[in-house]
This record gives C-alpha cells, sequence and structure tokens, in this order.
C-alpha cells in the first residue's frame, strides 16, 4: 500500500471487499478512498457534484459514455462532472493486491472561479483561453507535479490538523490548475480540436510529437516554430502546459515507455529504455522515478500481475 495510506488503512472499516469506501470531509471538497479486494465487473458509481479521481494501486477497467472503454491505472486521473455514471471492471484485484483509488469532490462553483483565472493566464493574442475542466468527462495522464500534489493531498485530508481547510483550498486551486494544463496538453497532443491545434503551442506540441526522440530538439528551434521570442515562449509554454518544454519531451517519452509496459510483458526494461528514446537505463529509471514516484519494475508489477 502508499505509505501515505497506512494511518488511513489502521482506521478504516472493511465492510465490503467490492468499492470499500471511506470518506474525509472539509469545506468545499471531500475525499473518498475506495478499495476491490475481489475480481468484480459492472459496477456502478455516480457522483452529484464533480469528481477527479486518481489511481493508486492495480488497475480499472473503466466504461463512461462519449469516450472509449480504457484500462485506468496509476498515475492517471479521470475528471467526471456530477451525475455522470461509471461503469467500472477489476480485472486483476485481489486480497493480496486490492485496486485502490482516490475520488476527490469539489464544489461546482470553486471549479468555475479557478478555471475563469486559469483562462485569463494562459491566453495568448485569444488563441487557447477556452479551457474548461467539469463540462466533459476526461482521461488524463499525470506529470511529476500532479503526482506529488495528489500525495500532498492525500496526507492533509488524512491527517485532520488545525489549518487543514486553509492547505486544501491552495492545493485544489493548485491541482484544478495542474489538470487543465494537462488536459489542454492531451487536447492539443491528440488533435481533438483543431482550433487548439492550429495555434503556435499546439504546431510546436505537433512537432514534437512527430520528433519525439530528436536529440536535436532545443527552446531556441521551438521558440522560432512558434515565432516568439525563447524566453516568451518557454513561459506561454509552461504557463499553458505546467512544464517546461524540455520536460514536457522527456515526459511524453516516459509517457510512452509506459504504454509499452502495458502492451507487452517480455521487454526487458532496457529495451524499453531504448524504444523511448534513452540512451541509458539508469537515466531512464531515475527520470521515470521522478515522474512516477516509483521505479519503472515496480509500475510494470503493479499492472502485469
Amino acid at each position: 500500500m502508499n505509505p501515505l495510506l497506512n494511518q488511513y488503512k489502521q482506521h478504516r472499516k472493511l465492510t465490503t471487499l467490492v468499492e470499500n469506501k471511506t470518506t474525509y470531509n472539509a469545506e468545499y471538497a471531500e475525499l473518498n478512498i475506495y478499495e476491490t479486494h475481489a475480481y468484480a465487473e459492472n459496477v456502478s458509481l455516480k457522483f452529484d457534484f464533480p469528481i477527479i479521481a486518481s489511481m493508486v494501486t492495480g488497475k480499472k477497467r473503466m466504461h463512461i459514455d462519449g469516450i472509449p472503454s480504457f484500462d485506468f491505472f496509476p498515475g492517471e486521473s479521470v475528471v467526471m462532472p456530477a451525475n455522470k455514471e461509471m461503469i467500472i471492471d477489476f480485472p486483476i484485484a485481489s486480497q493480496q493486491a486490492p485496486t485502490q483509488c482516490l475520488a476527490l469532490g469539489i464544489g461546482a462553483e470553486k471549479i468555475e472561479e479557478i478555471v475563469s483565472n486559469f483562462n485569463q493566464m494562459v491566453a495568448i493574442e485569444n488563441e487557447n483561453n477556452q479551457w474548461n475542466l467539469s463540462d466533459h468527462s476526461s482521461h488524463l495522464i499525470h506529470n511529476e507535479g500532479i503526482n506529488h500534489l495528489v500525495n500532498r493531498l492525500t496526507y492533509t485530508f488524512i491527517q485532520n490538523n488545525t489549518s487543514k481547510d486553509v492547505l486544501l483550498n491552495l492545493m485544489i486551486q493548485e491541482l484544478i490548475i495542474r489538470l487543465l494544463q494537462t488536459k489542454a496538453k492531451s487536447i492539443i497532443l491528440n488533435d481533438q480540436n483543431p482550433i487548439f491545434s492550429d495555434t503556435r503551442i499546439g504546431s510546436v506540441i505537433k512537432f514534437i510529437k512527430e520528433n519525439l526522440t530528436n536529440k536535436d530538439i532545443t527552446v531556441d528551434l521551438l521558440a522560432k516554430k512558434a515565432y516568439m521570442s525563447a524566453s516568451h515562449f518557454h513561459k506561454q509554454f509552461k504557463n499553458t502546459l505546467g512544464i517546461s518544454p524540455i520536460d514536457y519531451i522527456n515526459a511524453e517519452k516516459i509517457k510512452f515507455s509506459k504504454k509499452l509496459m502495458k502492451e507487452s510483458k517480455h521487454y526487458r526494461m532496457s529495451e524499453i529504455a531504448f524504444k523511448s528514446g534513452f540512451n541509458s537505463t539508469s537515466y531512464f529509471n531515475r527520470q521515470f522515478k521522478k515522474m512516477e514516484l516509483m521505479t519503472p519494475q515496480q509500475f510494470k508489477n503493479s499492472i502485469l500481475l
């Protein structure tokens, strides 16, 4: 179990083997910790407020209207609007290795306030000031910052200290902004909306995607592609996506390595590192642990039992 959840485990009551829920409340948010200890299919879950769900251990198969069914792994989130149903399968859950998931509920008005501020911050000549979080369901891949933040949020909810509401207020604002940046990246990267992919940041993302393992990509080169000075480009890229251009490239390599691990048990870790564009396994291991808070082998073991 995640070390941060050890205290929770000591006090929670296990009343069911499928989606056992423990709830912690704050001023305008609540954290639900779900555990499933047995194989299950077609489990329905719905909330009457917007939810940010983040996987901790194991794997779920998610079925959400409007999104193709997908496997849900540690280091990923699903953003759900209020009253939207999720149908969930638990293909590998067991008493020895339960599937664990966090579901953070946040007031809709608070989300709208933060989204409005974010859109003003990232607008580049009105090119990309239309990001939203809660209108539609989204499946998002975490970056390093979100992984650390989810751990901090969980710790603060569980500890229940006197400054809890103040700390959570700041962290929830940060989480929503980071998820908006992740969603911006996801939309541009996957060409889900031509309005965004035709922007200057979108054109740079497309170039990076097509040249992911190119060692000659520099900030100066990317800035020229975006028709900006290097300093202005670096600032706007980081404001929009929550990550520097070079760190973004490394993060995309890690993302691709996770895809390889999900698809095959047979690749050696050195092969995965090479196929993902890293020149050394040791550097790949360090970057993976930095971004995912676990080693590549630990990630592989958690999803391929």
